[in-house]
């Protein structure tokens, strides 16, 4: 690598840009196509499950592009798709334009956020577990800067909420421009060096903490969709569900830079910080198991499942980059981004689906059971795989 390294503040300010800009876009999916383009929750449903699709086709080849082509070329195209995608929706966004800038939109996104996990693997300033910590505190933080002026923006229009994502997109590609290029190139392979392959039990290693990632979007995604119903049905208003999300928010800018603080010990210790948080994700749920649920046990169950997403989401990442060598690990970030897509994509029709055919209460259990079975086989798959 030549010339300037990219320094992190360049990465962080690149993430907060971007995940405020998507943040105008998802949370006003399902009600604009609902409410605003007059389709059924079913064509909703069915739109967003593709815009999933789309994103982890992003993300995979974003994560090929990156190792195999150019870094910096690739994170390019994936914010100019995303320009293109809002930009063609502040002037055309009835339907079915809607759905197909949307779908564009999830696979430019999908390219771009695998690009900035893959640039955090190049950032050698910082232990990579800081880095990933960091970068998840401002994604969050992008997420709730968008959710929290998306509402004063929309009384303008709905087309003044594409103008400002592509506003913010046009910014981020001039950061792009300005800083990624620097010091960045793909790793050359040459015809006799061939393809590398990570040794089976690394792959076996791998493979579960994925599973187990996906999993554990399946259970968050519940508290995206379904637990609004469940709050509802339950007495609660609609305003009460919103606090519960300012309440994570909260937490994870408070809790988030606290644990770079510990990172070399998290590090040394990256299988128990791991069991740890996904632990909590599955305790989380059992606070919604009362009779008579309350608003403290569902800030209670909020709490614990924020600890154990600040833990292990950016944990997996770091574990994964901790076990691939430097020609691959834009790939595996794209995978790692791929398998929480699918668990983003699947998740809230499982839940409906348990929901209908049997009850909320089953809904927990299963959330709580499925990520405990996944983490202990993960446990036991790296014991035997490190024993061989």
């Amino acid at each position: 690598m030549k010339g300037k390294k990219l320094s992190l503040s360049s990465l962080l300010l690149g993430s907060l840009i971007t995940n405020t800009g998507i943040s105008f876009i998802w949370p006003l999916t399902t009600i604009y196509m609902h409410e605003y383009l007059h389709e059924t929750l079913t064509t909703a449903s069915l739109v967003l499950l593709i815009n999933s699709a789309s994103t982890v086709l992003g993300n995979y080849i974003g994560g090929l592009l990156f190792d195999r082509w150019s870094p910096y070329k690739t994170m390019l195209i994936g914010i100019i798709i995303e320009i293109l995608s809002t930009g063609i929706l502040i002037f055309q966004n009835g339907w079915p334009i809607y759905a197909i800038m949307l779908i564009a939109l999830g696979f430019g996104n999908g390219i771009e956020l695998t690009g900035i996990n893959a640039y955090a693997t190049l950032i050698t300033s910082r232990h990579p577990s800081y880095v990933f910590n960091m970068l998840y505190f401002t994604s969050n933080l992008g997420l709730v800067i968008g959710t929290l002026i998306v509402g004063l923006i929309l009384q303008f229009g709905i087309s003044y909420i594409f103008l400002t994502a592509t506003i913010m997109f046009i910014f981020f590609m001039f950061i792009a421009m300005i800083y990624y290029k620097q010091g960045v190139s793909a790793p050359k392979r040459t015809a006799s060096s061939g393809r590398k392959h990570l040794p089976k039990q690394i792959r076996i290693q791998i493979i579960f903490i994925l599973i187990v990632f996906a999993i554990s979007w399946i259970d968050y995604e519940q508290w995206q969709s379904n637990i609004s119903t469940f709050m509802v049905s339950k007495g609660f208003t609609v305003q009460d569900y919103s606090y519960i999300w300012t309440f994570n928010a909260v937490l994870i800018v408070i809790f988030q830079p606290v644990l770079t603080y510990f990172d070399d010990w998290l590090y040394e210790h990256m299988i128990l910080r791991l069991n740890i948080g996904f632990i909590l994700f599955a305790v989380s749920f059992c606070f919604l198991l009362f009779t008579h649920v309350n608003y403290v046990h569902i800030l209670i169950s909020m709490f614990i499942l924020t600890m154990g997403e600040i833990l292990a989401i950016p944990g997996v990442a770091a574990y994964v980059n901790s076990k691939v060598p430097y020609e691959l690990r834009g790939e595996y970030q794209g995978i790692v981004n791929a398998s929480g897509s699918v668990g983003k994509a699947v998740g809230p029709l499982i839940g409906a689906q348990l929901i209908e055919r049997i009850s909320y209460s089953f809904l927990f259990i299963f959330c709580s059971i499925i990520i405990l079975i996944s983490i202990s086989l993960f446990n036991i798959a790296f014991h035997i795989s490190r024993n061989k």
